[in-house]
């Protein structure tokens, strides 16, 4: 199981999927991430949307002591409340939590981005700079991701201590899983489509939309192609793959 946060101890985990997810709110979550990082204790933190519950099942045992999962969209409440009828105490979706962290970290932060298509590092890097926050340094997840060894050594020696990961699930985690043992940063988030909003190549749902909790229906409208799937089939998938763990769990034995 994932070491219990210190300062959340008393709220615990929600196992969803065969994954702990902490349970807590964004400000006992900031206030512990500060506390690591300014301590130098390596943390990899993972946003679970539905998608990651489905993908990253194979990286399940990889997610131990260092890792830390927490909730992300309506779809994971919508199990929580299916299968232990409680809710988590807020949505920690990474999007928005990810840049208030870097904010927080203020000048302390050397971020490092990895990820998206060519150009898409370098237009969020200029928008983060122009947020006051320093980016040691990016890489696409391309054609500069391919050399591991080269990739490490560039990611280490531009002093970054905070990594940003956007590979899309299951690729982002692996890589972290993968990579953490030899990387230098304090920091390592896999966070999906953020450098594509941070880019301004992807739009952000109207602040209304958001309060619904219908931004995943937005992006659904926007790339029905890519993510007709994720939204349809893949939540079936999701919700018996959720229900099929938990009656496995109640019955005292692994999930198949």
């Amino acid at each position: 199981m994932n070491q219990v946060l210190s300062s959340t101890a008393d709220s615990g985990y929600l196992p969803l999927g065969g994954f702990q997810l902490l349970k807590t709110t964004g400000e006992d979550l900031l206030e512990e991430l500060r506390s690591r990082f300014h301590n130098g204790q390596q943390t990899a933190l993972f946003f679970a949307n539905t998608n990651f519950i489905v993908q990253c099942q194979a990286l399940r045992d990889e997610m131990t002591t260092d890792t830390l999962i927490i909730n992300d969209g309506v779809g994971i409440d919508i199990a929580t409340w299916l299968i232990h009828r409680t809710r988590f105490p807020e949505n920690l979706n990474g999007t928005d939590f990810t840049p208030e962290l870097l904010r927080q970290l203020g000048s302390t932060a050397k971020v490092y981005l990895l990820g998206g298509k060519p150009g898409i590092a370098e237009r969020a890097a200029q928008n983060l700079r122009a947020q006051n926050i320093h980016v040691a340094g990016v890489s696409d997840g391309y054609a500069q991701a391919r050399d591991k060894n080269q990739l490490r050594q560039t990611i280490n020696d531009s002093g970054a201590n905070v990594l940003l990961v956007a590979m899309g699930n299951p690729l982002q985690e692996r890589w972290i899983l993968e990579e953490r043992n030899q990387l230098n940063a304090t920091l390592l988030l896999g966070v999906g489509a953020l450098l594509d909003f941070l880019a301004g190549d992807k739009p952000r749902a109207p602040d209304l939309v958001r309060k619904l909790r219908l931004e995943w229906f937005y992006r659904l409208c926007l790339e029905p192609g890519r993510l007709i799937r994720r939204y349809t089939i893949d939540i079936f998938r999701f919700l018996s793959l959720c229900l099929r763990e938990h009656r496995n769990t109640e019955r005292g034995s692994p999930a198949a």
